[in-house]
């Protein structure tokens, strides 16, 4: 069973047991008086809510603001409702759940509101990473296959284009990382995961880069960041932050969480890229 259809169900077994507590707790209202206006307008109100709830279920992830959303809407399309079964069902006036049961619509607004703004905030973020990926499709012709990234011929060109923008100074600085145990994660997982894993870090980093930086996959389970305008202080301050922020994803494979963590190393962009390139190899490797 598909999840709109369980979600569609949920959706109806509430409204209906919203009706039968109406009806068994109160008296009906002789058609004659009833407010077509009113049950109109409430009752459309909570079967649009229902279907906005169910578009938002099955056309976003699971997350919080999935939850704030649909969890806004569906008070929203009970309040409504029970607003609308006062219509044609007489409750007692002293019945507090009554009262209680049409405060739902005031908050589910406040819920979906809430929801709104923590929405806007994920679509800041989604713009500000597409923003970056356009930058790297447009200006980075050679790309990797597997993460998309600029690729090591790239960095090399742009390394030797930052040393000549320099002219020997200036600050500007190369980060190397590298994913530690990256060969167990492809012998206990396979090759497809680890493809995934590389696919994750490179996520991960591109989030929480500069717009300036330059993010390339330097060769197998390596990545390299080009920081323009940054101290080696500054770039092993920021380095350092891309790692813990890396560590904290939980990356899932079928056969169990996989945990990724980075080791990196450091030194200002200049000189022969090949030169520095190397240095930096071995720098990694002596960690």
């Amino acid at each position: 069973m598909s999840n709109v259809i369980r979600h569609a169900l949920l959706i109806g077994a509430l409204l209906g047991a919203f009706a039968f507590l109406f009806v068994g707790a109160g008296t009906g209202i002789p058609m004659a008086e009833w407010d077509w206006v009113d049950i109109a307008s409430e009752g459309g109100t909570s079967l649009l809510a229902a279907l906005w709830c169910l578009i938002v279920l099955s056309s976003r992830p699971d997350g919080l603001v999935t939850r704030l959303l649909a969890g806004g809407l569906a008070c929203i399309m009970l309040g409504s409702w029970a607003d609308c079964l006062d219509e044609v069902v007489d409750i007692d006036k002293a019945a507090l759940w009554d009262n209680a049961l049409e405060s739902l619509l005031p908050l589910g607004m406040l819920i979906l509101t809430v929801g709104m703004y923590y929405w806007r905030l994920e679509q800041a973020t989604l713009s500000d990473h597409m923003r970056k990926r356009e930058r790297l499709f447009r200006n980075h012709r050679p790309f990797d296959r597997i993460t998309q990234l600029a690729d090591a011929a790239y960095l090399r060109e742009q390394l030797r284009l930052e040393s000549k923008r320099m002219g020997g100074e200036g600050a500007s600085a190369l980060v190397l990382f590298d994913i530690d145990e990256f060969h167990r994660i492809n012998r206990e997982h396979g090759q497809a995961e680890g493809d995934r894993v590389l696919q994750a870090v490179a996520h991960m980093l591109l989030l929480n880069l500069r717009n300036e930086d330059l993010l390339c996959r330097y060769a197998g389970d390596r990545f390299a960041v080009l920081m323009p305008g940054l101290q080696e202080a500054d770039a092993r301050d920021a380095a350092q932050h891309l790692c813990r922020m890396v560590s904290s994803m939980r990356h899932h494979a079928p056969n169990g969480r996989v945990r990724v963590t980075l080791r990196h190393g450091c030194a200002p962009a200049r000189g022969a890229p090949d030169a520095l390139l190397a240095d930096l190899c071995r720098q990694m490797d002596a960690v």
